[in-house]
Parts: structure tokens; C-alpha cells; sequence
């Protein structure tokens, strides 16, 4: 299979933790470099990684060794980068979310057909270890027919940098919840038909909201709440699963950033204590949860850059989540449900 040539755009925690530890240890995919506008992070890319260290996009893309880019950059940087790369040939891989606007994302899209390049973005999170073990149970049928599933997220005190500022797109919301959205729209199948959408912002010196409460209406009669906050200090269950059969409940979350944070992702074990449970008038009993695997991302890239599978992520589902992050946005500005065929 060819080998396909990529470079991160960005050196931050999630560049240089997450994407150059994945895509070096993925067969047929090979890092060649890193883009980085800071001169002390240039040195720490080839010292350290001894990949070439790119000062700018434009440098990137004028590199015709480049086949594909990653872009772990701020949120309101990927749709000006993304079209330039697609425009330069290269495959787009982008961070979550892929946009700020549908707009932005019918725009990326279609400028990814014209140019027969690969777009797609990060989704690691359907490579969780507790998600795979909630699509396992509803595969096997032992949930039933899933009609309510809440979700959530938090943690305690406000943002800072870039995700703290609403220029760049912060806030907890767009950025775990683009993770969130994305789940529940592949646990429910079912068009969206109503969403709603309160804010809260009860820190005065943090441009991005503090509380973001999620509900989405099924075509199926199917509810699923997204719940992400930055005034949690005691977390509420990461997977509330009702189903005709049972309901499953689990907390904690995937073992697989912090490993790869230590250097090894093939480290991650979870702890049993954090296991899920499954409670129906048939079953009671504690869940192992399955193995996560977040380096198929991009075993699953590299072979769909070879022309032999599709993508995990293609835009096409990418723009369902962003289809709902705009109705969203409209309910929190209206203050009411917004009726949709998503």
C-alpha cells in the first residue's frame, strides 16, 4: 500500500501528544514535518521528533512531498487553512470541530469533490472504549430499542487561551461537544426533528459560556441530551443509556489521552471500579468495558488515502454535526426549540 506523507499544522498538546504520536506509529502513513510559527518550538520539532520544521502554511503547501495535512490548530483557523490545502492538492485531516459555520462546512466539502481530495475530521472519540462498548450492547440488542440517552461532559473553572476566546470558537460546547453530538448521532438513527439549547455564562471575566444544555427530538420519538460544563465539580455519568430492555450507565472517561499524554497509548487500561452497568428486569450486571482504539483513525486514513476503504468520519456526517450546532446557536439566541430535519 502507498505510503502517504503528512504534516501537522500546529505544535501545541494535541499536535504533538496526540496527532505525530498516532500517525508515527501507524503503518503506511509517514510524519514528515510540523509547522510551527514559534522559532523554540521549530527547535523542539527536529530535536526532539527529527522531522522538518515548517515556519508556515505556506511552506507546507508549497512542499509537493506533502500529500496530506493535519490541522491542530484553533478552531477559526480550518476553514481558511482547509481551502487553501484542498486547493493545493493535499488531503485534510481537520481537529474538531471542522468549522465554525454550515456554511463554512458546504463550502469545505465542496471544494473537497472538486479537488478529489480526502476530507475528514478527528472523530477519535467514536474509537472510545466506553461509545464502542454502548454501540456493542445495542448491536447485540440487549438495551432494546435506545429511546432517551444523556451524555456529558464537565469539569470546574473557566477556560483559558484560545478556548477561552470567542473569536477562535472556544467554549466547552463546540469543542467537546462536537464530540458528543457526533456520538449520539450515530447511536440514534433517526432524522433530527427539534433542538433546543440553553446558555449559561456565570463567569464575568470568561467570554465563553459556562453551562451548555443540549436536547435533541428524534423522528423516532428518541431524546438525547448533550450536557457540557465548566461548573461541574462532581461529574455526572459520561454514557445515561434508556433502552426498551435495559438501561445503561457508565462514568469515567477513556483511558487513551492520558496514556498517550504519558508517551504510549498502547499503556491505556481502564480501571475495572469505572466499568459501566446494565440494569433491566432481565439482567443485572456490571459492563467491562471494550478496548478503545484511537490509533484506527488513522490506520483507517491511510488506507482510505490508498483508495482501498471510506472514511471512519466522512464531511457528510461531519456536516449532521454542524447542522445542529447552528440550529443551536439559533435556539440559544431565540430562546426556543428550533424545528429541523437533520
Amino acid at each position: 500500500m502507498k505510503t502517504t506523507r503528512i504534516a501537522i499544522i500546529g505544535f501545541g498538546r494535541w499536535g504533538r501528544y496526540c496527532h505525530a504520536a498516532l500517525i508515527r506509529n501507524t503503518p503506511n502513513l509517514e510524519l514528515i514535518g510540523i509547522a510551527s510559527s514559534n522559532p523554540e518550538k521549530r527547535t523542539q520539532i527536529e530535536s526532539e521528533l527529527g522531522v522538518k520544521a515548517y515556519d508556515s502554511l505556506e511552506e507546507v503547501l508549497a512542499d509537493a512531498t506533502v500529500d496530506a495535512i493535519v490541522l491542530a490548530t484553533p478552531n477559526d483557523t480550518h476553514f481558511d487553512y482547509t481551502m487553501r490545502a484542498l486547493e493545493a492538492g493535499k488531503h485534510v485531516v481537520t481537529d474538531k470541530p471542522m468549522c465554525l459555520t454550515l456554511s463554512e462546512c458546504d463550502a469545505m466539502i465542496e471544494r473537497a469533490n472538486q479537488s478529489g481530495k480526502l476530507l475528514t475530521t478527528f472523530q477519535n472519540r467514536r474509537l472510545d472504549g466506553d461509545y464502542l462498548t454502548l454501540k456493542s450492547l445495542l448491536a447485540e440488542g440487549e438495551l432494546g430499542e435506545l429511546r432517551w440517552l444523556e451524555m456529558a461532559w464537565g469539569g470546574f473553572g473557566p477556560w483559558g487561551g484560545w478556548r477561552g476566546t470567542l473569536q477562535h470558537g472556544g467554549g466547552k460546547f463546540l469543542d467537546l461537544g462536537a464530540h458528543l453530538v457526533d456520538q449520539m448521532l450515530t447511536l440514534i438513527p433517526s432524522p433530527v426533528t427539534g433542538i433546543y439549547l440553553r446558555l449559561h455564562h456565570d463567569y464575568p471575566q470568561s467570554e465563553v459560556e459556562s453551562e451548555a444544555f443540549l436536547v435533541m427530538e428524534f423522528q423516532n420519538g428518541a431524546t438525547a441530551v448533550c450536557d457540557t460544563s465548566s461548573m461541574a465539580a462532581i461529574d455526572k455519568p459520561r454514557f445515561y443509556a434508556r433502552g426498551t430492555k435495559a438501561t445503561f450507565q457508565k462514568f469515567g472517561l477513556d483511558p487513551q489521552e492520558n496514556a498517550l499524554m504519558k508517551g504510549d497509548i498502547t499503556t491505556a487500561k481502564e480501571d475495572p471500579v469505572t466499568f459501566g452497568h446494565l440494569k433491566g428486569p432481565q439482567v443485572d450486571r456490571t459492563v467491562p468495558t471494550l478496548a478503545g482504539n484511537w490509533a484506527g483513525f488513522y490506520e483507517n486514513f491511510a488506507q482510505a488515502a490508498a483508495g482501498e476503504t471510506t472514511l471512519l468520519a466522512p464531511p457528510e456526517q461531519t456536516r449532521r454535526v454542524m447542522a445542529v450546532f447552528e440550529a443551536a446557536k439559533q435556539s440559544a439566541t431565540q430562546r426556543q426549540v428550533i424545528q429541523t430535519s437533520i
